[in-house]
């Protein structure tokens, strides 16, 4: 007689039910591209072939889905901070990794804004991966510090909103994209000690 699993065990999705998540989340990296982080839920939904209670199902809200989606990016940032804090000095690995979020900022129309607001937001679902990724940060921010060649007066929620504006700028005036590269070597600039 087979052994029947317990009421409360939790049982591993069905494989229609793992389809259809990862045919939602592909689709959602599309709309996003396309139409930013306020993208329509039910052009994701109509992309990926699903019904929107499928998607809501899998993804309850808007920034649920949001987080999924960008949860590994917020990850391997995370994880691209201490390969540089291995890899060479303290500012280099900071201006390396700073030049990388900015990039990614710019990844979403709508994201620098939607970034700036899990910072004093603890119950979003993108608050914990991206205060992951913000830690990261920090930590490049003190081993520079600590070398003196960042200004000690910089908090890394100074830093956060000064690179997070960089993608918001481009976002905002996508003429200025091209000069994302000067803009920055200017934030850089007026990071590090005075004289």
């Amino acid at each position: 007689m087979p052994i029947e699993p317990s009421p409360g065990a939790a049982r591993a999705p069905r494989a229609d039910a793992r389809r259809n998540r990862d045919r939602v989340l592909e689709a959602a990296a599309e709309v996003v591209a396309e139409q930013g982080t306020q993208a329509s839920l039910r052009d994701v939904a109509r992309r990926a072939e699903v019904g929107l209670g499928t998607l809501y199902r899998h993804f309850p809200t808007r920034e649920a889905l949001l987080e999924t989606l960008l949860r590994r990016r917020f990850e391997l940032l995370a994880e691209r901070a201490d390969v540089l804090a291995a890899a060479g000095p303290p500012e280099r690995a900071l201006a390396d990794w700073l030049y990388e979020f900015t990039l990614g900022a710019g990844a979403y129309q709508g994201l620098p804004a939607t970034l700036m607001a899990t910072l004093s937001d603890v119950e979003s679902p993108l608050h914990a991966s991206c205060l992951m990724m913000r830690q990261a940060g920090g930590r490049l921010l003190r081993a520079a510090q600590e070398t003196g060649d960042i200004r000690a007066d910089v908090a890394a929620v100074d830093l956060f909103a000064l690179v997070n504006a960089l993608g918001w700028i481009a976002d905002q005036a996508p003429g200025l994209a091209e000069r994302r590269e000067h803009l920055f070597r200017l934030v850089m600039d007026g990071l590090r000690p005075r004289g």
